[in-house]
């Protein structure tokens, strides 16, 4: 017995994990985020042409970037803004949002501060289990007469329940804004996200399969919604008057330069990213206590995100103890969404109503990690993040027993 014991000891002390003393598995810091860019030498005619002509922003390029975009995604309208949040804020107006829209608090919390600053009153509806996307099931019943539209996310890029959110809008006469954020690539029933509902909303910022190193765009095929998101951009000119209280949400002809050039390569990114999800999956699917996000059959993600879900009993350690775990191992991870929006301090005027009814949001906000995930991530670095995870498993378990 007292030999058995001693070569536990010696096998633990030997795999110790870097938070309790062992050696990190990295040396230098591991982002959890890096985007895949190009070699900047590429664009210099270009930018030399940008500068020379003087028109810096809201130009030809920007043009050429909606037309192509709109093209990829199979879409009439595609409308270059400054950022996600402002073409969601945009949107919320154009399409005349008033009184009470249902939206996802398992979510970015620029979903909700758009439809805030639009003095709409969010009604928080819980996620699904599983697939992390709003509960569809549980939308009809907070549905009141003074609900104008639902707000759906692509959560980690994941489809929500398309069909039945545009039946159920069809229904009650409500508007569809879909926060496609992280949901580039995205395809539901082998359609490319970008058409669903009266709009989607895409984020271009570092953190996206696609980036233009910032900026967003609205794709709608409502004309007279592109034209206005187009107006109402600029402060909301129309010719040399302003006919909408817009805002300064042009994108920049640097931008929609970048953003053109990823374009062109972002097919080999999203499916490098779909196969280093599908390695990290093989990898630590086999551990206690870990999950992955449900992706329903039909549905494809975008790759943004690969999040898994820590079970503390069946793992060893809680979600936050893996997070500081991690770090010891110069690894970097996000506890992603966290807090859920209604458990903001923003939104603390919510958390008495909504927090008791949420459990299946609070839940995923308390146990999900988001891992490190790029375009360019060499495969030997996926195996030594599930190395490191496993090293700290193992070891917690071995010493438990």
């Amino acid at each position: 017995m007292v030999e058995s014991d001693n070569s536990v000891s010696l096998i633990c002390e030997q795999d110790r994990p870097a938070f309790l003393g062992g050696k990190p598995m990295f040396d230098e810091p591991l982002h959890i985020i890096k985007p895949t860019l190009f070699d900047p030498e590429e664009i210099i005619p270009d930018l030399k042409k940008i500068f020379s002509l003087g028109n810096i922003t809201t130009h030809q390029y920007v043009k050429k970037f909606e037309e192509e975009f709109a093209r990829y995604l199979g879409v009439r309208n595609a409308v270059a803004v400054s950022s996600a949040t402002s073409g969601l804020m945009l949107a919320v107006k154009g399409l005349g949002l008033s009184g009470e829209v249902i939206v996802p608090s398992f979510t970015f919390t620029a979903t909700v501060h758009s439809l805030v600053w639009n003095n709409v009153k969010p009604v928080f509806v819980d996620c699904e289990e599983g697939t992390c996307n709003i509960d569809v099931s549980k939308i009809e019943e907070k549905i009141t007469r003074d609900t104008t539209a639902v707000m759906p996310v692509y959560i980690f890029g994941n489809p929500p329940a398309i069909d039945a959110l545009q039946t159920l809008a069809a229904h009650y006469n409500l508007k569809l804004v879909f926060d496609s954020a992280q949901a580039f690539g995205a395809e539901y029933k082998g359609v490319l996200a970008g058409g669903f509902g009266d709009c989607e909303i895409f984020s271009l910022s570092p953190t996206k399969v696609l980036t233009a190193v910032e900026g967003g765009i609205v794709t709608t095929n409502n004309d007279a919604l592109a034209k206005f998101l187009r107006e109402a951009r600029d402060y909301g000119k129309s010719g040399d008057d302003i006919s909408h209280i817009g805002l300064s949400a042009r994108m920049s002809e640097l931008h929609a330069l970048v953003g053109l050039k990823n374009l062109k390569g972002v097919d080999g990114h999203l499916q490098r990213r779909r196969e280093l999800i599908e390695l990290y999956k093989g990898l630590l699917g086999t551990l206690d206590g870990i999950s992955f996000q449900k992706i329903p059959e039909g549905s494809k993600a975008s790759a943004n995100y690969m999040v898994i879900f820590i079970d503390e009993e069946g793992f060893g350690l809680s979600r936050d103890a893996l997070c500081s775990a991690l770090k010891a191992d110069n690894i970097g991870t996000k506890k992603y969404f966290y807090p859920a929006v209604h458990m903001q301090a923003a939104y603390s005027m919510f958390r008495d109503e909504y927090g008791p009814r949420l459990p299946v949001t609070e839940k995923a906000s308390d146990t999900g990690l988001a891992l490190p995930l790029y375009g360019h991530m060499e495969r030997e670095t996926v195996v030594k993040v599930c190395r490191a995870i496993k090293r700290i498993h193992n070891f917690i378990k071995t010493t438990k027993e």
